[in-house]
């Protein structure tokens, strides 16, 4: 951390573009070296950005309050229990949201106006999820298209159960919740209803209250390919 916290609009978003600059070289051109940094075996660790635009894999720091808010805990944990794409997403979601607490927590000082416009300027640079991804950041659209589109998404995550994948992201997707009126959790035993998220496993088919098994309409847009806790037990032995 620099001797002096940046103060101003400009200031702190500098710290947050060189510091997203450094997680984006750590999760792409770095990846390998990242990658074998976060070796399983260790203690909790995280992945920094520093001011200078450097990254770096440590244990977080021992004071508390720390200096600075940290970054998501244990990300060496999943390196080896999840797809190598689909963990380095993760981290970018986490790091994303760590590189906006860092900004605002420098930003707590400022007034509304300047709030609005420190967001505004992080809001332009494609976040560390749609780089690592190689997804483009989607253009504004006019309000009411917005709002349909806002409403279509929500239904498509509660009319049926979902596969995970293409069935989440086709925006051409839809299901009539009828069909599934006798699918059963193969958690909990319970019946298909319309005002849940449901997710199926890619594996065995068999579909799961996402509750049951922890997985939120969030989480699944980050898995490639979903299985069941049973079918994660089988590949492990």
């Amino acid at each position: 951390m620099p001797s002096s916290s940046p103060r101003s609009v400009e200031e702190i978003f500098r710290d947050y573009s060189a510091r997203r600059s450094g997680i984006v070289r750590a999760l792409t051109n770095d990846v390998d070296e990242f990658y074998a940094l976060c070796d399983p075996e260790k203690e909790n660790l995280c992945l920094y950005g520093h001011p200078d635009e450097s990254w770096e894999v440590n244990l977080p720091a021992e004071e508390v309050p720390p200096e600075l808010p940290e970054p998501a805990l244990g990300i060496n944990f999943a390196r080896d229990g999840m797809n190598r794409q689909d963990w380095l997403s993760l981290i970018a979601v986490h790091s994303d949201s760590w590189l906006l607490s860092v900004s605002f927590y420098f930003g707590a000082r400022l007034n509304r106006n300047e709030r609005k416009r420190l967001f505004s300027l992080t809001n332009d640079l494609p976040t560390v999820f749609e780089v690592v991804t190689g997804r483009k950041p989607a253009r504004d659209k006019p309000s009411a298209d917005s709002g349909s589109k806002s409403r279509n998404n929500a239904k498509r995550s509660t009319d049926g159960p979902m596969r995970t994948n293409s069935t989440l992201l086709d925006e051409n997707y839809v299901e009539d919740g009828d069909e599934h009126s006798e699918t059963l959790c193969g958690s909990c035993g319970g019946n298909y209803s319309a005002n849940e998220f449901w997710i199926g496993c890619d594996i065995c088919e068999r579909w799961y209250h996402g509750k049951c098994v922890k997985i939120t309409p969030s989480k699944a847009e980050y898995i490639q390919q979903y299985k069941c806790p049973s079918c994660s037990k089988k590949g492990r032995q």
